[in-house]
């Protein structure tokens, strides 16, 4: 998959796990993994979906927008 779209990952206390929001497609489009790699696996599969089933439903996908992301240790 090639796309522009953004993915922001954070570990969530509350969950005890990363969290993946999909800024583009919304607040309330987010999924999560256990380990950092599973977050990001499900993030794509959840950004192919959402892609496929835009495309599917002759809907406008959302513009790419810049996301400004400062990472702290």
């Amino acid at each position: 998959m090639k796309s522009h779209y953004s993915m922001l990952i954070q570990w969530s206390e509350d969950d005890q796990a990363f969290v993946v929001s999909l800024p583009e497609f919304g607040e309330g489009c987010k999924t999560h993994g256990a380990t950092y790699e599973e977050a990001v696996k499900n993030g794509r599969e959840v950004l192919e979906l959402l892609i496929e089933s835009y495309e599917a439903e002759g809907r406008t996908l959302p513009a790419p927008g810049k996301l400004a992301v400062s990472v702290s240790a």
